[in-house]
């Protein structure tokens, strides 16, 4: 009965995870529609803010602050929320959707990699690096004119979101505080500044408040509160998994939604990478496993 539940509540974790991705990328290009009307600073600040006030209104969150003890938990995952969010869609207005979250995958992979400290975790590991150099745009002509500036970003927002991953899955343990309405809040204290000293405050106009909230829900209340909840369901190594499907479903979204083609050289490297990204996460399983079965 009990691991019927376990297998049962994993399962609605890798669900959970799966609609956040594709909710994700379909508020980032939805959000790319503004960033020629309000600049990418402008675009991220509406995008984490709006979220931050739906999820204290809907949470009504002031009525579980952090306790002293927990605000640096709750401050950190906020703050590397919003860095990986800014990184991302700084990379977003210049490379590929597709491309951009192929590189930023690597963050969770380095992090699996980092905790498992086996042969097999350095070869997925190694895999995935000699994917990215294809996708560095060290070529045009080979490959498609990739704007460094977004390739640094989408590195950026790698290291980011492995930070994240660390701080959520402390984060999601705590009890009596709404984790991510706080952290996004956090979040909002990063990105609103950033979008203000810009020089462009063209976000701030109410013509711009629909689509902002629409773009909020989308990519960020939706996406995180399921990441939160899936992250109490799942290992590390199950949560690894359903990431490496993550550049897969960008591109897709990419290409149905913005006309986003990708070169045969970068299509390549975006399945090594998730290959890589899938194979160290079933490795640390099956090794779970073996830990398991061996201590019975």
């Amino acid at each position: 009965m009990k691991n019927d539940l376990a297998q049962a509540a994993a399962a609605a974790g890798i669900g959970a995870i799966a609609l956040s991705l594709v909710s994700q990328n379909v508020g980032a290009a939805c959000a790319k529609h503004l960033f020629g009307a309000i600049g990418v600073e402008g675009t991220i600040a509406l995008r984490i803010g709006l979220s931050a006030l739906v999820l204290v209104v809907l949470q009504r969150a002031w009525r579980h602050l952090p306790g002293r003890s927990q605000v640096g938990a709750v401050v950190l995952y906020g703050l590397m929320l919003g860095a990986m969010n800014t990184l991302i869609y700084q990379a977003f207005a210049r490379i590929p959707m597709g491309v951009a979250v192929g590189i930023e995958v690597l963050g969770p992979l380095a992090v699996g990699a980092l905790a498992g400290r086996r042969l097999a975790d350095l070869l997925w590991s190694l895999l995935a690096l000699g994917a990215l150099f294809l996708l560095l745009p060290l070529g045009q002509a080979a490959h498609g004119a990739l704007d460094p500036i977004g390739v640094l970003c989408a590195i950026g927002a790698a290291v980011a979101w492995g930070l994240y991953i660390l701080a959520g899955k402390r984060a999601s343990h705590l009890q009596g505080v709404n984790t991510v309405a706080w952290g996004m809040v956090a979040a909002s204290m990063l990105a609103v500044p950033v979008a203000i000293t810009s020089g462009d405050t063209r976000f701030a106009s109410p013509a711009f408040l629909i689509p902002g909230l629409a773009v909020a829900c989308l990519s960020g209340v939706l996406p995180y509160a399921l990441e939160m909840w899936a992250m109490r369901r799942l290992s590390v190594s199950a949560l690894g998994v359903v990431l490496s499907a993550a550049p897969a479903v960008s591109a897709v979204v990419g290409w149905l939604l913005l006309r986003q083609r990708l070169s045969a050289m970068q299509a390549a490297a975006l399945g090594l990478i998730v290959v890589a990204m899938a194979g160290h996460a079933l490795t640390r399983s099956r090794r779970s496993r073996a830990r398991v079965a061996a201590t019975k």
